[in-house]
C-alpha cells in the first residue's frame, strides 16, 4: 500500500467537442464516448483540508450509485479494488482486511512475510469504519495517521466520504507528502467506486 509522490499537472481533463465542428463519423465516437460518461463512476473529489509542519489532513468525497450495504461490503474487500501498484507484494489480491475492533489491513508477501498497514478500530456496519496507521513508506517514521471511511444514504445511492489525518514528525515537512498522498487515496476511491458499478476497478 505504497504513497508515491503525484504531479497535478499530469491529470487528465476530459473535453466534448461540439457535433458542428467535427466529421460526422467522428461525431458518432464523441456521442459514444458521451454516452459512456453518463453512466460511467463519477469522479471522486479530493480536499486537502491542511498541511501543517507536524502533518495534514486529507478529505474525499465521492457518489456511489448503490446502496450503503452494498458499497460496505465491497469497501471491506481491499483485494477487489485496492491498485496492485500500490502494494508491496505488487498483488492487491495478498490484501485481507478483518472487520472487526483490533482487526488488521494486512499483506501477505513472499516466504512467509506480511505487513501489518491499518488497524480497525472503530466499526458500525454500512455506516463507519476508522482503523489507524501509517500507510506505505510512512511507517517506517514517526508518524500516526486515522483513516476514517463514512458512507451516508443519499437516494438510491451512497454519499461516500474518506478522512485522512497523518501527524508526527518528519524531518522534510508532510506538504509533498500530503499531495502524494491526496492522488493515490483519490485514486483509490475512484476504483472503489468502479468496482461498485461495473464489477471493475480498472477504467474502460
Amino acid at each position: 500500500m505504497s504513497i508515491e509522490h503525484v504531479d497535478p499537472k499530469k491529470r487528465t481533463a476530459v473535453m466534448v467537442a461540439r457535433h458542428d465542428q467535427v466529421p460526422t463519423g467522428m461525431a458518432v465516437v464523441v456521442s459514444c464516448a458521451f454516452a459512456m460518461l453518463l453512466t460511467a463512476a463519477p469522479p471522486a473529489v479530493a480536499t486537502v483540508v491542511d498541511v501543517a509542519p507536524s502533518g495534514f489532513t486529507l478529505q474525499i468525497t465521492a457518489h456511489i450509485a448503490a446502496p450503503p450495504g452494498r458499497v460496505y461490503a465491497i469497501l471491506t474487500k481491499p483485494s477487489l479494488w485496492w491498485d496492485s501498484a500500490h502494494t508491496f507484494s505488487g498483488d492487491a489480491h495478498n490484501l485481507a482486511l478483518s472487520v472487526k475492533a483490533g482487526g488488521c489491513w494486512c499483506e501477505k508477501l513472499a516466504d512467509g512475510g506480511s505487513v501489518s498497514h491499518l488497524t480497525v478500530v472503530y466499526v458500525d456496519p454500512g455506516k463507519v469504519l476508522r482503523l489507524r496507521g501509517a500507510l506505505g513508506p510512512f511507517q517506517g517514521y514517526g508518524v500516526e495517521g486515522a483513516m476514517t471511511w463514512t458512507l451516508k444514504a443519499s437516494g438510491s445511492g451512497t454519499d461516500l466520504l474518506l478522512t485522512y489525518a497523518l501527524g508526527g514528525y518528519y524531518k522534510d515537512g508532510f506538504d509533498l507528502w500530503s499531495k502524494g498522498a491526496d492522488g493515490v487515496l483519490t485514486a483509490q476511491v475512484e476504483r472503489l467506486n468502479r468496482f461498485v458499478a461495473s464489477g471493475s476497478p480498472d477504467k474502460r
